[in-house]
Order: C-alpha cells, then sequence, then structure tokens
C-alpha cells in the first residue's frame, strides 16, 4: 500500500516547480510564500461562494503586482496556498497527468494572479496539457 504524498511532499513538489519557472519570473516568484493545508478553510470557501471544498485547488492572497503601489505597506506576504486533498482529488479523477505536473499548473495559475498574467501569458509558461 502507498501513502499519498504528505503537505510536506506537496510543498517540496511545488518548490521544485516554482525553480523550473523560466527567468524572470523564477525570482520575482521565489517572493511568493507557499503554503499548504489539506483543504480551504469554510469561511474562505463561503467568501469565495464554493460549497464543496475539492472544488478549490489552489488560491493566491495578495496584491497582484500590476496593483502594487509603492505606497502599499504589506500587511503579510503574498501567499499561494494549495490544498492538498483537492489537488490529490483531481489527480486522481484525471488520471492522465503526473502529480508533478498538476502541482505545477495549479502554482502557475495562482501565480498568474500574482503577476497578472493573462490566459496567452500562462499558455507560454504553462504547456501542461501537451
Amino acid at each position: 500500500m502507498t501513502l499519498p504524498p504528505s503537505l510536506a511532499d506537496l510543498e517540496t513538489r511545488a518548490i521544485e516547480a516554482l525553480a523550473a519557472l523560466p527567468e524572470p519570473f523564477r525570482a520575482a516568484a521565489g517572493q511568493v510564500a507557499i503554503r499548504v493545508e489539506d483543504l480551504a478553510p469554510e469561511e474562505w470557501l463561503r467568501d469565495l461562494g464554493i460549497e464543496d471544498p475539492f472544488e478549490l485547488t489552489g488560491l493566491y492572497d495578495g496584491i497582484p503586482l500590476t496593483q502594487k503601489s509603492v505606497l502599499d505597506q504589506p500587511q503579510s506576504p503574498d501567499t499561494i496556498w494549495l490544498f492538498r486533498r483537492a489537488i490529490l482529488d483531481e489527480w486522481v479523477a484525471r488520471g492522465d497527468i503526473a502529480l508533478n505536473d498538476l502541482v505545477a499548473h495549479v502554482l502557475v495559475h495562482e501565480l498568474a494572479h500574482h503577476f497578472g498574467w493573462s490566459d496567452d501569458d500562462i499558455g507560454r509558461i504553462d504547456r501542461w496539457w501537451e
């Protein structure tokens, strides 16, 4: 019997995906904290209008670079939250993608919020469907 990846395992995969980003994104993305939890807190789900916690695989919490001002006083670091059980659930349901690729995909999608990337920008960086 094989145990599912732990929170720490998923965080390691996310950090590896971050390190594989092309420059100049890698350095800027390294300024974003990565946190892994089993599922999103109920309060966040309620605020987002999401009933099923397995529908949310990741969340960006911060001010996008396209909206930041030198006058902004950060209350906390920009953070990407990855939700392990939701990611594992999607990975099993898909059955056609490596877990590392799915984690990288979720990470890049959340980084898109940080950088203010368009869908075309995401597509140039994250070619996970190929």
